[in-house]
């Protein structure tokens, strides 16, 4: 939709040899006309900070997946090896080996998206209008992904 401004003819004794001039006037609380215009600098920069945390939080999303990953595959792999009976001859078989790298995986993940959030937080109070990220979603979905394989390895034993 698009706003409509009003123009206003200018009158002053120096505008008078040049027959005035058309400026636009933006209407009553337009939220644009109150807020002050960056300079391109502060604009790129706000840009490169928001890029470098999703470029921060998608490294986490990275390390957390082959945790997760390398845990599940782990705990799958001595899982199909496994023939008859098995006996246990360690504290930490591959199944508490595998839950402890999904763990670690997941946990990690959560501390990396409480860390983007507040940074992000941090970066939309002093200059508002920063788009979300989208690399937060693509970390919740690999969560959940990473909960879904924690609940099988726990389950099926």
């Amino acid at each position: 939709m698009r706003k409509s401004t009003m123009t206003a003819r200018s009158s002053t004794a120096q505008d008078a040899g040049r027959g005035g001039e058309d400026r636009a006037i933006p209407p009553a609380g337009d939220a644009a006309a109150d807020k002050p215009k960056l300079d391109p600098g502060t604009r790129l920069a706000i840009e490169r900070t928001r890029v470098a945390y999703d470029r921060t939080m998608m490294a986490w999303v990275r390390t957390a997946t082959s945790l997760i990953t390398f845990g599940f595959t782990v705990y799958k792999f001595f899982q199909l090896q496994r023939y008859g009976d098995f006996t246990p001859r360690h504290h930490i078989g591959p199944r508490e080996f595998g839950l402890t790298l999904v763990s670690i995986g997941l946990i990690s993940l959560i501390m990396a998206a409480w860390d983007n959030r507040q940074n992000m937080e941090s970066l939309r109070s002093q200059y508002p209008g920063v788009p979300y990220s989208r690399a937060t979603a693509l970390g919740a979905l690999i969560f959940l992904l990473g909960m879904a394989g924690l609940i099988v390895i726990i389950v099926r034993d």
